[in-house]
Protein backbone atom coordinates (compact mmCIF):
# COMPACT_ATOMS: atom_id res chain seq x y z
CA UNK A 1 0.00 0.00 0.00
CA UNK A 2 0.42 3.16 -0.85
CA UNK A 3 0.96 6.40 1.87
CA UNK A 4 -0.25 9.22 -0.60
CA UNK A 5 -0.53 12.91 0.91
CA UNK A 6 -0.65 16.62 -0.58
CA UNK A 7 1.86 19.12 -0.16
CA UNK A 8 3.76 22.24 -1.67
CA UNK A 9 7.31 22.71 -3.19
CA UNK A 10 8.82 25.24 -0.80
CA UNK A 11 12.26 25.09 -2.83
CA UNK A 12 14.64 23.23 -5.17
CA UNK A 13 17.36 22.23 -3.43
CA UNK A 14 19.44 20.00 -5.93
CA UNK A 15 19.42 19.56 -9.63
CA UNK A 16 21.30 16.79 -11.84
CA UNK A 17 19.81 15.09 -14.74
CA UNK A 18 16.88 13.51 -14.82
CA UNK A 19 16.11 14.44 -10.85
CA UNK A 20 14.99 17.26 -9.07
CA UNK A 21 16.01 17.22 -5.02
CA UNK A 22 13.04 19.74 -3.31
CA UNK A 23 12.14 20.70 -0.24
CA UNK A 24 8.12 20.47 0.34
CA UNK A 25 5.79 21.53 3.07
CA UNK A 26 3.83 18.05 4.06
CA UNK A 27 1.90 17.64 7.00
CA UNK A 28 2.84 20.96 8.61
CA UNK A 29 7.17 20.08 7.92
CA UNK A 30 9.06 21.09 5.65
CA UNK A 31 10.86 17.80 3.80
CA UNK A 32 13.35 16.79 1.58
CA UNK A 33 11.26 15.08 -1.69
CA UNK A 34 12.64 13.70 -4.85
CA UNK A 35 10.91 14.70 -8.75
CA UNK A 36 11.79 12.38 -11.54
CA UNK A 37 12.05 15.07 -14.18
CA UNK A 38 10.79 12.04 -17.13
CA UNK A 39 7.60 11.18 -15.27
CA UNK A 40 6.31 13.99 -13.57
CA UNK A 41 7.98 17.32 -15.42
CA UNK A 42 9.41 20.04 -14.18
CA UNK A 43 9.03 21.40 -10.38
CA UNK A 44 9.20 24.97 -9.20
CA UNK A 45 8.43 26.34 -5.78
CA UNK A 46 5.05 26.83 -5.62
CA UNK A 47 4.06 24.18 -7.36
CA UNK A 48 1.17 21.34 -5.59
CA UNK A 49 2.33 18.10 -5.52
CA UNK A 50 1.30 14.54 -4.74
CA UNK A 51 3.73 12.78 -2.80
CA UNK A 52 4.54 9.28 -2.38
CA UNK A 53 5.34 9.37 1.77
CA UNK A 54 5.74 5.40 2.62
CA UNK A 55 9.34 5.24 3.00
CA UNK A 56 9.78 8.39 5.58
CA UNK A 57 7.06 7.17 7.48
CA UNK A 58 8.01 3.78 7.47
CA UNK A 59 12.06 5.40 8.48
CA UNK A 60 13.41 3.77 5.81
CA UNK A 61 17.46 4.68 4.99
CA UNK A 62 18.05 4.65 1.15
CA UNK A 63 14.62 5.43 0.21
CA UNK A 64 13.98 7.53 2.96
CA UNK A 65 12.60 10.48 1.17
CA UNK A 66 9.40 11.68 -0.21
CA UNK A 67 8.69 10.95 -4.02
CA UNK A 68 6.27 13.12 -6.16
CA UNK A 69 4.16 11.10 -7.39
CA UNK A 70 2.48 13.86 -9.50
CA UNK A 71 2.97 17.94 -10.14
CA UNK A 72 -0.38 19.43 -10.25
CA UNK A 73 1.07 22.62 -12.15
CA UNK A 74 2.02 19.82 -15.03
CA UNK A 75 -1.69 18.76 -15.85
CA UNK A 76 -0.30 17.22 -19.05
CA UNK A 77 3.05 15.65 -20.34
CA UNK A 78 3.12 14.12 -23.43
CA UNK A 79 6.05 10.99 -24.06
CA UNK A 80 8.00 11.57 -27.33
CA UNK A 81 7.06 9.41 -30.06
CA UNK A 82 10.36 6.92 -30.45
CA UNK A 83 10.02 3.63 -28.43
CA UNK A 84 7.73 1.16 -27.28
CA UNK A 85 9.28 -0.82 -24.22
CA UNK A 86 8.12 0.03 -20.99
CA UNK A 87 9.58 -0.40 -17.77
CA UNK A 88 8.31 -0.76 -14.12
CA UNK A 89 5.09 -2.10 -16.54
CA UNK A 90 1.28 -2.29 -15.38
CA UNK A 91 2.20 0.14 -12.47
CA UNK A 92 1.33 3.97 -12.64
CA UNK A 93 4.82 4.54 -12.75
CA UNK A 94 5.02 2.97 -16.38
CA UNK A 95 7.57 4.25 -18.08
CA UNK A 96 8.25 4.18 -22.11
CA UNK A 97 12.11 4.10 -23.14
CA UNK A 98 13.65 3.58 -26.57
CA UNK A 99 15.72 -0.04 -26.15
CA UNK A 100 19.14 -1.12 -28.16
CA UNK A 101 16.46 -4.04 -28.64
CA UNK A 102 14.22 -2.00 -31.02
CA UNK A 103 14.69 -1.58 -34.45
CA UNK A 104 14.11 2.30 -34.33
CA UNK A 105 16.88 2.63 -32.02
CA UNK A 106 20.22 3.99 -33.87
CA UNK A 107 22.37 1.69 -32.88
CA UNK A 108 19.75 -0.81 -32.94
CA UNK A 109 21.77 -2.60 -35.99
CA UNK A 110 25.12 -2.42 -33.99
CA UNK A 111 23.64 -4.07 -31.46
CA UNK A 112 22.45 -7.22 -33.14
CA UNK A 113 25.45 -7.81 -34.78
CA UNK A 114 27.19 -8.71 -31.14
CA UNK A 115 26.52 -12.27 -29.68
CA UNK A 116 29.37 -11.75 -27.33
CA UNK A 117 31.38 -9.98 -24.85
CA UNK A 118 35.01 -10.54 -26.43
CA UNK A 119 36.39 -11.71 -23.73
CA UNK A 120 36.70 -8.40 -21.56
CA UNK A 121 36.62 -8.34 -17.94
CA UNK A 122 33.03 -7.56 -16.19
CA UNK A 123 33.45 -6.55 -12.39
CA UNK A 124 30.01 -7.91 -10.89
CA UNK A 125 29.31 -6.10 -7.38
CA UNK A 126 26.45 -6.98 -4.86
CA UNK A 127 26.22 -3.23 -3.90
CA UNK A 128 26.41 0.00 -5.38
CA UNK A 129 28.96 1.71 -3.36
CA UNK A 130 31.16 -0.85 -4.42
CA UNK A 131 30.89 1.19 -8.27
CA UNK A 132 33.42 3.73 -6.88
CA UNK A 133 36.47 2.16 -5.86
CA UNK A 134 36.14 -0.60 -8.93
CA UNK A 135 36.14 2.59 -11.20
CA UNK A 136 38.62 4.79 -9.46
CA UNK A 137 41.48 1.77 -9.48
CA UNK A 138 40.82 1.39 -12.62
CA UNK A 139 41.36 4.74 -13.89
CA UNK A 140 44.58 5.08 -12.34
CA UNK A 141 46.39 2.59 -13.11
CA UNK A 142 45.61 2.29 -17.12
CA UNK A 143 45.65 5.95 -16.93
CA UNK A 144 42.01 6.68 -18.01
CA UNK A 145 42.68 4.24 -21.16
CA UNK A 146 40.25 1.94 -20.18
CA UNK A 147 36.74 2.64 -21.48
CA UNK A 148 34.29 1.87 -18.11
CA UNK A 149 30.57 1.38 -19.00
CA UNK A 150 28.43 0.43 -15.98
CA UNK A 151 25.12 -1.96 -16.52
CA UNK A 152 22.86 -1.15 -13.78
CA UNK A 153 20.40 -4.32 -12.66
CA UNK A 154 16.76 -3.73 -11.09
CA UNK A 155 17.72 -5.28 -7.90
CA UNK A 156 17.24 -2.08 -6.18
CA UNK A 157 16.60 1.56 -7.07
CA UNK A 158 14.83 1.84 -10.68
CA UNK A 159 15.58 5.32 -11.39
CA UNK A 160 19.45 5.65 -12.18
CA UNK A 161 19.19 9.50 -12.08
CA UNK A 162 18.67 8.63 -8.31
CA UNK A 163 22.55 7.78 -7.65
CA UNK A 164 24.80 11.02 -7.03
CA UNK A 165 27.33 8.90 -7.62
CA UNK A 166 26.76 8.05 -10.41
CA UNK A 167 26.55 11.35 -11.93
CA UNK A 168 29.40 12.06 -9.93
CA UNK A 169 31.57 9.06 -11.62
CA UNK A 170 30.42 10.40 -15.22
CA UNK A 171 31.24 13.59 -14.50
CA UNK A 172 34.71 13.49 -13.54
CA UNK A 173 35.31 10.90 -16.20
CA UNK A 174 35.38 7.75 -14.66
CA UNK A 175 32.54 6.12 -16.46
CA UNK A 176 32.17 6.73 -20.22
CA UNK A 177 28.34 5.50 -20.28
CA UNK A 178 25.57 3.81 -18.27
CA UNK A 179 23.07 1.17 -19.62
CA UNK A 180 20.06 0.25 -17.40
CA UNK A 181 18.48 -3.01 -17.92
CA UNK A 182 15.34 -5.13 -16.54
CA UNK A 183 12.92 -2.30 -15.02
CA UNK A 184 15.70 0.00 -14.65
CA UNK A 185 15.73 3.03 -16.39
CA UNK A 186 17.10 6.68 -17.13
CA UNK A 187 20.88 5.38 -18.41
CA UNK A 188 22.60 6.08 -21.67
CA UNK A 189 21.72 3.30 -23.64
CA UNK A 190 18.18 1.16 -22.24
CA UNK A 191 18.14 -2.92 -22.39
CA UNK A 192 15.48 -5.30 -21.59
CA UNK A 193 17.43 -7.72 -20.01
CA UNK A 194 20.57 -8.58 -18.38
CA UNK A 195 21.86 -10.28 -21.01
CA UNK A 196 21.24 -7.54 -23.54
CA UNK A 197 22.29 -5.21 -21.34
CA UNK A 198 26.05 -6.70 -21.53
CA UNK A 199 25.63 -7.18 -24.93
CA UNK A 200 24.81 -3.37 -25.36
CA UNK A 201 27.72 -1.98 -22.94
CA UNK A 202 30.05 -3.87 -25.20
CA UNK A 203 28.54 -3.61 -28.61
CA UNK A 204 27.09 -0.09 -28.19
CA UNK A 205 28.80 1.65 -25.19
CA UNK A 206 32.13 0.26 -26.68
CA UNK A 207 33.38 -0.75 -23.08
CA UNK A 208 36.52 -2.28 -22.29
CA UNK A 209 35.21 -2.86 -18.86
CA UNK A 210 32.22 -3.70 -17.36
CA UNK A 211 31.26 -2.77 -13.71
CA UNK A 212 27.64 -4.84 -13.29
CA UNK A 213 26.21 -4.07 -10.28
CA UNK A 214 22.11 -2.70 -9.10
CA UNK A 215 22.08 0.55 -7.88
CA UNK A 216 21.55 2.18 -4.48
CA UNK A 217 19.15 0.14 -1.67
CA UNK A 218 19.87 -3.18 -1.38
CA UNK A 219 17.12 -5.43 0.17
CA UNK A 220 18.23 -7.43 2.50
CA UNK A 221 15.67 -9.67 5.22
CA UNK A 222 18.36 -11.62 7.27
CA UNK A 223 17.35 -15.05 5.77
CA UNK A 224 19.41 -17.00 3.20
CA UNK A 225 17.61 -16.02 -0.08
CA UNK A 226 16.02 -13.16 0.40
CA UNK A 227 17.96 -10.48 -0.77
CA UNK A 228 18.56 -9.08 -3.94
CA UNK A 229 22.25 -9.01 -4.01
CA UNK A 230 21.75 -12.77 -4.66
CA UNK A 231 22.41 -11.43 -8.31
CA UNK A 232 25.54 -11.25 -8.32
CA UNK A 233 25.59 -14.85 -8.85
CA UNK A 234 23.58 -15.02 -11.79
CA UNK A 235 25.42 -12.28 -13.13
CA UNK A 236 28.76 -13.98 -13.14
CA UNK A 237 26.42 -17.00 -14.99
CA UNK A 238 25.18 -14.96 -17.52
CA UNK A 239 29.01 -13.22 -18.22
CA UNK A 240 30.38 -16.51 -19.13
CA UNK A 241 27.25 -17.31 -21.03
CA UNK A 242 28.18 -14.14 -23.34
CA UNK A 243 32.07 -15.36 -23.24
CA UNK A 244 33.26 -12.44 -20.80
CA UNK A 245 35.28 -12.55 -17.79
CA UNK A 246 33.53 -12.48 -14.44
CA UNK A 247 35.39 -10.69 -11.70
CA UNK A 248 33.16 -10.67 -8.26
CA UNK A 249 33.70 -8.17 -5.77
CA UNK A 250 33.32 -9.66 -2.33
CA UNK A 251 31.99 -8.24 0.43
CA UNK A 252 34.54 -8.13 3.06
CA UNK A 253 33.99 -6.29 5.88
CA UNK A 254 35.16 -5.80 10.34
CA UNK A 255 32.92 -2.83 10.83
CA UNK A 256 29.39 -4.34 10.57
CA UNK A 257 28.35 -4.75 13.93
CA UNK A 258 25.90 -7.57 12.64
CA UNK A 259 27.33 -11.42 12.73
CA UNK A 260 26.37 -12.38 9.52
CA UNK A 261 28.56 -9.77 7.44
CA UNK A 262 31.61 -10.19 9.51
CA UNK A 263 34.99 -11.40 7.37
CA UNK A 264 33.05 -12.28 4.17
CA UNK A 265 29.57 -11.42 4.10
CA UNK A 266 26.87 -14.11 3.72
CA UNK A 267 25.95 -12.25 0.48
CA UNK A 268 28.86 -13.30 -0.71
CA UNK A 269 28.78 -16.80 0.20
CA UNK A 270 25.03 -17.47 -1.03
CA UNK A 271 25.99 -15.65 -4.49
CA UNK A 272 29.03 -17.12 -5.19
CA UNK A 273 29.06 -20.80 -3.01
CA UNK A 274 25.59 -21.56 -3.98
CA UNK A 275 23.77 -19.29 -7.17
CA UNK A 276 26.93 -19.07 -9.17
CA UNK A 277 27.33 -22.13 -11.58
CA UNK A 278 30.83 -21.75 -13.18
CA UNK A 279 33.86 -20.06 -12.64
CA UNK A 280 34.89 -16.67 -11.73
CA UNK A 281 37.68 -14.79 -10.36
CA UNK A 282 37.43 -13.63 -6.49
CA UNK A 283 40.06 -10.96 -5.96
CA UNK A 284 40.69 -10.50 -2.47
CA UNK A 285 42.88 -7.62 -0.92
CA UNK A 286 45.45 -8.01 1.15
CA UNK A 287 44.59 -8.66 4.99
CA UNK A 288 46.13 -8.57 8.68
CA UNK A 289 46.44 -12.15 9.49
CA UNK A 290 44.15 -12.60 11.57
CA UNK A 291 41.02 -11.35 9.37
CA UNK A 292 43.15 -13.31 6.55
CA UNK A 293 42.41 -16.42 8.21
CA UNK A 294 38.79 -16.20 8.79
CA UNK A 295 38.08 -14.50 5.53
CA UNK A 296 40.05 -17.87 3.90
CA UNK A 297 38.19 -20.19 6.11
CA UNK A 298 34.40 -18.64 5.32
CA UNK A 299 36.08 -18.81 1.53
CA UNK A 300 36.95 -22.83 2.00
CA UNK A 301 33.42 -23.60 4.15
CA UNK A 302 31.22 -21.94 1.69
CA UNK A 303 32.76 -23.71 -1.43
CA UNK A 304 34.07 -20.24 -3.15
CA UNK A 305 37.54 -21.61 -3.17
CA UNK A 306 36.71 -25.29 -4.86
CA UNK A 307 34.67 -23.58 -7.75
CA UNK A 308 35.78 -20.01 -8.51
CA UNK A 309 39.85 -18.94 -8.69
CA UNK A 310 40.65 -16.54 -5.89
CA UNK A 311 43.52 -14.53 -5.48
CA UNK A 312 45.24 -12.19 -3.27
CA UNK A 313 45.96 -8.65 -4.69
CA UNK A 314 48.82 -7.18 -3.58
CA UNK A 315 49.24 -3.62 -5.80
CA UNK A 316 45.84 -1.95 -4.77
CA UNK A 317 45.83 1.61 -5.23
CA UNK A 318 42.24 2.10 -3.55
CA UNK A 319 42.48 4.75 -0.99
CA UNK A 320 45.01 6.52 -3.56
CA UNK A 321 42.27 6.50 -6.06
CA UNK A 322 39.78 7.73 -4.11
CA UNK A 323 41.74 10.67 -3.39
CA UNK A 324 42.96 11.63 -6.34
CA UNK A 325 39.49 11.71 -7.63
CA UNK A 326 37.71 13.33 -4.88
CA UNK A 327 35.50 10.56 -3.97
CA UNK A 328 34.09 10.46 -0.62
CA UNK A 329 32.12 7.54 -0.77
CA UNK A 330 30.41 5.58 2.04
CA UNK A 331 28.21 2.28 3.08
CA UNK A 332 26.33 1.50 5.45
CA UNK A 333 27.33 5.49 6.25
CA UNK A 334 31.00 4.60 7.02
CA UNK A 335 34.27 5.89 4.49
CA UNK A 336 37.20 3.79 4.08
CA UNK A 337 39.10 4.89 7.25
CA UNK A 338 36.13 3.10 9.32
CA UNK A 339 35.24 0.38 7.33
CA UNK A 340 38.82 -0.33 4.67
CA UNK A 341 38.71 -4.20 3.83
CA UNK A 342 34.55 -2.95 1.93
CA UNK A 343 36.96 -0.42 -0.64
CA UNK A 344 40.14 -2.29 -0.40
CA UNK A 345 38.01 -5.62 -1.96
CA UNK A 346 36.15 -3.63 -4.78
CA UNK A 347 39.47 -2.02 -5.55
CA UNK A 348 40.78 -5.10 -5.72
CA UNK A 349 38.40 -6.14 -8.33
CA UNK A 350 39.18 -2.98 -10.63
CA UNK A 351 42.88 -3.86 -10.43
CA UNK A 352 42.85 -7.25 -11.18
CA UNK A 353 40.07 -6.39 -14.50
CA UNK A 354 42.70 -3.33 -14.79
CA UNK A 355 45.67 -5.58 -15.33
CA UNK A 356 43.56 -7.82 -17.75
CA UNK A 357 43.33 -5.04 -19.56
CA UNK A 358 46.92 -3.48 -19.52
CA UNK A 359 47.74 -7.12 -20.53
CA UNK A 360 45.58 -7.34 -24.01
CA UNK A 361 46.35 -3.98 -25.07
CA UNK A 362 49.78 -4.64 -24.62
CA UNK A 363 49.34 -7.47 -27.00
CA UNK A 364 47.05 -5.89 -29.52
CA UNK A 365 49.55 -3.70 -29.88
CA UNK A 366 52.49 -6.06 -29.96
CA UNK A 367 54.07 -5.34 -27.01
CA UNK A 368 56.09 -8.51 -25.12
Amino acid sequence: MIRIRTGEVVAVQARRPGLTEVLVRVEGKEERAVNYDHLTGPVKPGDAVVLNTTAVYKKLGTGGTHFIMANLANPALDAPCPGHIMKARYTPSQVKVLAVEEEGHPQNRCFRAADSLDGIPVIIASLHSMIAPAAAVIRRLTRGKARVVYLMTDGAALPLPLSRLVFQLKEKGLLSATVTCGHAFGGDYEAVTVYSGLLAARSVAGADIIIAAMGPGIVGTASTFGFTGLEQGELVNAVHILKGQPVAVPRISFADARERHRGLSHHTRTALGRVALVPCTVPIPVLAQEKHALVWRQLRESGILDRHRVIVVEDNPTREALQEYGLAVTTMGRGIDEDPEFFLAAGAAGAYAAGLFLKTNAVSEGKP
